[in-house]
């Protein structure tokens, strides 16, 4: 039995990075054979069919994607500490992003927009989870009085959120930081001038 379970995780952070760069339409059952090493009855031993394994691998992109929050946080004391390291994950995003092709939730957005209902719904549960984790640090900022009391919370997480998942578009697409760390900057000069008091 734990050889199985060790062979399916196996399988879910194998077909992870393989989404992620391919894409779930992109991605055929040979291509995860291939990822995984597997023959196609291994695979489907573990899985009934693909859409459950692109939600199992999903899951766990969105979880490495957590952790990384958690850890780009962790010691940060500050609100408006806590905004730059949770908005900076990506700063590498060409040579070491924390999952190998980007951002899962841009890319599965895109991928799924109409072509899996199941998974675009499950990429709009991430995204509003992501939306309040900002929403939350950003409260905590008007609390603590580092951020303007007037400041429309949902509109900044809105806009945070669109000019970082731009950014990493953009570093992707060219193979360039700079396109990261140019959004790096205009963040900082957005909370000095739009969100602090």
């Amino acid at each position: 039995m734990r050889n199985g379970q060790e062979t399916r995780n196996r399988i879910i952070e194998q077909s992870a990075v393989l989404f992620n760069e391919k894409g779930y339409s992109g991605s055929s059952i040979n291509d995860i054979m291939d990822a995984t090493g597997l023959k196609k009855g291994g695979i489907y031993r573990h899985f009934k069919n693909k859409d459950e394994l692109a939600l199992e691998a999903f899951n766990y992109a969105v979880d490495v994607l957590r952790k990384s929050y958690r850890q780009a946080v962790s010691g940060k004391n500050s609100a408006e500490e806590k905004l730059i390291a949770v908005l900076s994950v990506y700063r590498n995003v060409v040579e070491a992003p924390p999952l190998q092709g980007g951002c899962p939730v841009l890319n599965t957005a895109v991928d799924t927009d109409d072509t899996h209902p199941l998974l675009n719904q499950r990429v709009r549960e991430v995204m509003s989870e992501w939306l309040s984790l900002l929403s939350s640090i950003l409260r905590e900022g008007i609390q603590s009085k580092e951020f303007r009391a007037d400041l429309d919370v949902e509109e900044a997480a809105i806009f945070l959120t669109s000019a970082f998942e731009g950014s990493i578009m953009m570093g992707k697409l060219y193979k360039d930081n700079e396109y990261v760390e140019k959004y790096a900057a205009q963040l900082k000069r957005y909370i000095n001038y739009c969100v602090k008091q």
